[in-house]
Formats: C-alpha cells, sequence, structure tokens
C-alpha cells in the first residue's frame, strides 16, 4: 500500500468576478503542487472569520502561500498609505498573517513565494518598500507586462546565496540567477528571520526562520513558474515535498 500524498493548503485571494466574490489561487502554484511536490493542492478560502488556524493546521501537512497581484495593507507594518489605484485584499491579510504565526509555532513545512514572503515578513513583525523601483539606489525588479509571459517569468538578475545558510546547503553554490515581478519588497527584516539570499541592490530576496521546528523558507522570485524545468525550483519544492511528507508520517 502507498503513501497517501500530503495535502498542501493554498490560501486563496478574495477577488470579485463580475458581481459575485470569488476565492481563487493561480494554476502554476497548483501545478507545482502536484508535479514537483507530488502532493495534493487544498485551496483555502479567504474566510478568517470562520475558519481557526487550527481548522486548517490540523488537517493539512504543509503550507504554501503563493505570489498575487495584490498588496498588504500597510497598516500591517505601521507603512504610510498605499499609493491611488494599488490593489489590496484585507480578506487573504486576515487569513494568511496569523496562519503564517501558527504553521511556525507548531512546525507545520511553510513555503512562502513572493507576496507569501512579504506576509511572511509582516506576520513576524518586519516591514515592507512599497515601491522598491523609486528607492534611490535601488534595482527596478518589476515585469514588463508588455512582454509575453516567458519573457516576464525569465531570467532578470542573480542573487547571492548567504553562507551557511538553508539555501547554501540545498543549493551548494553562491549565486542563482532568479525572475523578478514585484513592486514591494524587505525593508526591515523581521526579528528572528536569517536572510538566506540577497540581490546586488541589497534587497533580501529569501530568509528563514531557523528557530522555527519546521522547514520553512520565504523567496521573492518566482520558482513555481514552470518548476520542473529549473533545477533550483525543483530542488526547493522537491525539499519543502519532502518536509510535508515528513510532518505527515509523524502524525503530528
Amino acid at each position: 500500500m502507498t503513501d497517501r500524498k500530503p495535502l498542501i493548503a493554498i490560501p486563496a485571494d478574495a477577488r470579485m468576478l463580475g458581481a459575485h466574490l470569488f476565492h481563487a489561487a493561480a494554476e502554476k502554484y497548483l501545478r507545482a503542487v502536484t508535479e514537483v511536490v507530488q502532493g495534493v493542492p487544498v485551496i483555502i478560502p479567504a474566510m478568517a472569520q470562520w475558519l481557526s488556524c487550527d481548522d486548517v493546521l490540523d488537517r493539512v501537512d504543509g503550507i504554501l502561500l503563493p505570489g498575487s497581484p495584490s498588496n498588504i495593507e500597510p497598516h500591517h507594518y505601521n507603512g504610510s498609505p498605499s499609493a491611488e489605484g494599488t490593489l489590496h485584499d484585507p480578506a487573504r491579510d486576515a487569513l494568511s498573517l496569523p496562519l503564517i504565526q501558527a504553521a511556525l509555532a507548531r512546525g507545520t513545512p511553510l513555503f512562502a513565494i513572493c507576496r507569501g514572503l512579504q506576509e511572511m515578513n509582516v506576520a513576524l513583525g518586519g516591514s515592507l518598500h512599497q515601491r522598491v523601483h523609486e528607492l534611490p539606489g535601488m534595482q527596478d525588479h518589476r515585469e514588463d507586462p508588455e512582454q509575453p509571459l516567458d519573457i516576464q517569468y525569465g531570467p532578470a538578475h542573480e542573487v547571492e546565496i548567504a553562507p551557511g545558510g538553508l539555501l547554501a546547503d540545498l543549493l551548494d553554490q553562491p549565486r542563482i540567477l532568479v525572475n523578478s515581478l514585484h513592486w514591494q519588497g524587505i525593508n526591515r527584516l523581521a526579528p528572528g528571520a536569517r536572510a538566506e539570499a540577497v540581490a546586488d541592490d541589497g534587497l533580501v530576496e529569501a530568509f528563514a526562520v531557523p528557530s522555527a521546528p519546521g522547514f520553512n523558507l520565504a523567496v521573492q522570485w518566482h520558482p513555481e513558474w514552470n518548476a520542473t524545468a529549473n533545477p533550483v525550483s525543483t530542488k526547493l519544492f522537491e525539499t519543502f515535498g519532502d518536509a510535508c511528507r515528513a510532518r505527515m508520517r509523524s502524525g503530528a
């Protein structure tokens, strides 16, 4: 008898489509879970007023925090008001921020991507730059929306892997080439978090929380895009999957 596949919770975006509110996640994350993690993705609706963290964490073996077009509302990190037209998703904020804290405390494996990295930093007491490209000395980390998706998600810049950390152990290389599709980024890294990768302009592109009892990693780039074709992306998702299976088998 084969082991069951681990259940991987993916917090949904709450989005109006026409006159109705939908709770959705992009297929690229679902495919990375099914194809590389070898798990079963479960979209968790952004309904924190009815779903407790225990409701979710009692039933799943890992959490994948996906990217999104929306940004975290700045009041969560004492930031200044957002620029006009900034897309927010307060329902996802309400679900994800406490879920991150509870998952880390329990040791539930956690892999955070793009907005997920920003959520994780904010949930742990860090802050964000809202418009990195407007800061002196910083690179423009945005994609060109006029280009095809393969170009938008193509290699954009290198990041330096911090020696002695989780990524250094997993990848065994000092620098990797990543894509870049974000306006916001880490300003103040959360207390207890360790930078795992940094862009040439100093922006933290990956971090982990070493004191947490389970696997956790947050990255600013998008490893879910064509994850099976990129050895670094494959390694990250496979490691997350191994942690989820270990968690499942432990019965914790």
